[in-house]
């Protein structure tokens, strides 16, 4: 079973508020007392709270109330399981229902504790779930792209923990008037691979000498790297020589970018930015006369999903990344090219929010290429992509999408048969050799999981171009 983190805000035990005096009989239905045992770790006092990625196979837990002053603290509780349509919870010790830990024994477990009476120590004493706890919990059952939700009510005891009513929640009740920043690599290992092609090979590598693939042993650290070799529908009429192909490879080393900046003047934070960024290596052969399209055509062959966790303080933050990698070719059908381009550079696009614009875009790349191989023959043109689509989020909603995409773009006109080698031979007219890149995507309202302002429709990240010339020739 996946280790689960869980993060509820639990009162403080003697807690003389009015609201919190129940009788014996009311107590059971408003509150599940669970043994913490753990002091404060994150609180809401305007510190700066590390970001890093959470301990692999271990139960993170916090609690804590931003709001009401409760600071947040690592518990022992569990997510057992959800249901997105009622919205309903079960919460567990990490010793009953679904264990904890992936198979750890050494998972912490917790037992019942009596009511605590109004002269314990709030450091001391155990803590319990009530209403208006929230729930931030890792990849849980009915919850697989984590939790962030709110206890509305407490419906009683189970089998398996708990159940209570929840209702969405926002990062804000939790961080409070702290600030956190921080970027973190996603374990290449860490991503499910769907491939959509039959030839379509993964590597990846990281530390400790650990590889996987048949490029493995020459993967950068920290990267994945997907080689693809497909056929493309030939233009008619094309000789058998002239069949057109595409193969290539993605190398990329994907980074969660994530900043909180503690509250602001009204109910929203003083800013949060939530993006996705890392290396990029690319290299792709385009050979043969491709048929003409009235529109590109796109051709996805791999999707890859990750849920890193940052830890942000006490707090575990769920992010949610998809990528897609595709080819994608258009052309007149007229053009023969026999051509390889390597490109490498870095990315980065998100979005940062401030409480004097709202929500901004933010997308920027930096790449080079070189051409490996360029031959061009008759006149037409062609352009080739070999690009990813990216989404990011958080708890599963999406807050970012973006698409990256490099591309190669050949131009002749008459009648050409030149090379990079010989670029004046045989030219009765111009050819030019094009490399670039375009970036472009959307926010989305769902960004409003910070606690800021809910978008009322999506705003364009903004199209960044670039395109430099990597060769050509004419009379």
């Amino acid at each position: 079973m996946p280790a689960f983190a869980v993060t509820a805000l639990l009162l403080a035990a003697g807690c003389s508020s009015p609201q919190h005096q129940t009788s014996a009989g009311d107590h059971a239905r408003e509150t599940a007392g669970v043994s913490d045992g753990t002091t404060a770790a994150a609180r809401t006092d305007g510190q700066a709270l590390a970001v890093a990625a959470a301990p692999a196979a271990t139960a993170t837990t916090a609690a804590g109330s931003a709001g009401a002053g409760r600071p947040a603290h690592h518990t022992t509780l569990t997510v057992s399981s959800y249901d997105n349509k009622t919205r309903r919870a079960v919460i567990s010790g990490a010793g009953k229902g679904n264990s904890a830990g992936r198979g750890d024994p050494a998972a912490p477990t917790v037992s019942p504790s009596p009511t605590p009476s109004a002269s314990t120590s709030a450091s001391a004493s155990p803590r319990q779930a009530a209403v208006g706890d929230v729930i931030a919990s890792t990849p849980a059952p009915g919850a697989p792209d984590g939790l962030l939700a709110k206890v509305t009510k407490v419906l009683g005891e189970t089998d398996a923990g708990t159940e209570v009513q929840t209702e969405p929640a926002t990062l804000d009740a939790l961080l409070g008037d702290d600030t956190a920043k921080g970027t973190v690599p996603v374990d290449p290992a860490a991503f499910d691979v769907d491939k959509l092609l039959p030839d379509v090979k993964v590597s990846w590598s990281r530390s400790a000498d650990v590889h996987v693939g048949p490029e493995g042993a020459t993967v950068p650290l920290g990267s994945l790297r997907l080689d693809v070799s497909t056929e493309v529908p030939a233009a008619e009429g094309a000789p058998a020589s002239a069949a057109a192909s595409v193969s290539g490879f993605v190398q990329v080393a994907p980074q969660v970018d994530f900043a909180y900046g503690g509250a602001g003047t009204g109910t929203a934070p003083g800013s949060a930015y939530l993006g996705v960024s890392g290396d990029w290596d690319s290299g792709w052969a385009v050979k043969g006369r491709a048929a003409a399209t009235a529109t590109p055509l796109r051709i996805p062959f791999a999707k890859l999903h990750a849920d890193p966790v940052l830890q942000v303080g006490a707090v575990p933050v769920v992010v949610n990344l998809d990528l897609t990698c595709y080819l994608q070719v258009s052309g007149d059908g007229r053009i023969t090219v026999d051509v390889e381009q390597n490109l490498k550079g870095d990315f980065k696009a998100g979005a940062t929010f401030g409480t004097a614009k709202g929500w901004t875009p933010v997308s920027s790349s930096t790449m080079t290429s070189t051409p490996v191989r360029t031959s061009v023959t008759t006149a037409g043109g062609v352009r080739t992509t070999l690009g990813a689509e990216a989404s990011v989020g958080l708890y599963g909603s999406v807050g970012v999408t973006a698409d990256l995409a490099p591309y190669l773009r050949g131009e002749a006109t008459g009648t050409v048969t030149a090379t990079s080698a010989t670029p004046g031979a045989d030219v009765q007219g111009a050819w030019s050799l094009y490399g670039g890149v375009d970036l472009s995507g959307t926010l989305r309202l769902q960004l409003s999981v910070f606690g800021t302002p809910v978008l009322e429709r999506g705003i364009p990240l903004g199209a960044l171009h670039r395109e430099w010339k990597l060769a050509g020739g004419s009379l």
